[in-house]
C-alpha cells in the first residue's frame, strides 16, 4: 500500500484501538474494494434499517471526492473538449469529481418498494445484486447481527456470480461469516454500538481505496 495509505491505518488505529483486533482484515478489506475499482469493476452495498443509511453513507464517500482532489482529466476531459468546445467541455470537467463507481442497492426505491409488494421480500438485493453484479465486483454487506435474510440471499448470490462478499457485522459474524471473503466483525453484540463502530471502519475503508485509486 502507498505510504499515505499507511498514515491513515496508523492514525485510525491510534483512534481506535479497541479495533486492532480487525487489522488484517481491514486490509483485506480494502484490497477487495481496490482490486475491483482498479480492475473495472463495481461495488454493490446493502444494508438494512441503520445499516442502510451505512450503505448509502459508504457509496457516498466513494462516488465523489472523500479527502482527496480528484479532478476529471486525461481522456475524459479531453473528450469533453472535444464534444463541446474548450469552454464547455472545461466547465463540465471543472464541475465534476472522478468517481469510483458504488451502487447503494438501498436507493432503487420504485423497484424496492414494488419488489417488496410483488416478490419475496427476502430477495430483495439478491434480486439486484443478479441484475447488476458481475464476476470481479465486490458485494459490501452490512448486518448488525449477520443473520438478516436478505443480506444473506444476496451474498449468496454475489458468490455465484463469481463476486466477492465483504461483510460488516457484530462480533459473531451470524451466518453471514460462512459466505464473506472479508469479515469485518467489529467487537460488540449490542446494535448501536456495531453501528457506532462500523461508520470509522467504512470510513478508513473508503480512505484507503481513495489513496489507493488516485495518484495524488
Amino acid at each position: 500500500m502507498k505510504e499515505r495509505t499507511e498514515a491513515h491505518f496508523s492514525a485510525f488505529f491510534e483512534q481506535y484501538p479497541q479495533l486492532r483486533g480487525l487489522e488484517s482484515a481491514l486490509r483485506g478489506g480494502a484490497k477487495l474494494l481496490t482490486d475491483a475499482f482498479c480492475g473495472g469493476g463495481k461495488v454493490l452495498v446493502c444494508g438494512n434499517g441503520g445499516s442502510a443509511a451505512d450503505a448509502e453513507h459508504a457509496a457516498g464517500e466513494l462516488l465523489k471526492s472523500f479527502v482527496l482532489r480528484r479532478p476529471v482529466e486525461g481522456a475524459r476531459r479531453g473528450k469533453l473538449i472535444e464534444l463541446y468546445g474548450g469552454e464547455e467541455g472545461n466547465r463540465l470537467a471543472d464541475g465534476m469529481q472522478q468517481g469510483l463507481a458504488c451502487i447503494p442497492l438501498t436507493s432503487f426505491c420504485a423497484y424496492n418498494t414494488a419488489f417488496l409488494n410483488d416478490c419475496n421480500d427476502e430477495m430483495l438485493f439478491a434480486q439486484l445484486v443478479n441484475a447488476l453484479g458481475k464476476e470481479g465486483d465486490v458485494l459490501w454487506a452490512f448486518s448488525t447481527s449477520g443473520n438478516s435474510a436478505n443480506v444473506l440471499a444476496a451474498a449468496k448470490v454475489a458468490r455465484a456470480l463469481g463476486m466477492r462478499v465483504l461483510a460488516m457485522t457484530g462480533s459473531s459474524g451470524g451466518k453471514l461469516r460462512a459466505w464473506a471473503d472479508v469479515l469485518l466483525n467489529v467487537p460488540s453484540d449490542v446494535v448501536y454500538r456495531i453501528q457506532e463502530l462500523h461508520l470509522p471502519v467504512y470510513h478508513i475503508l473508503c480512505l484507503a481505496a481513495e489513496s489507493e485509486c488516485f495518484a495524488l
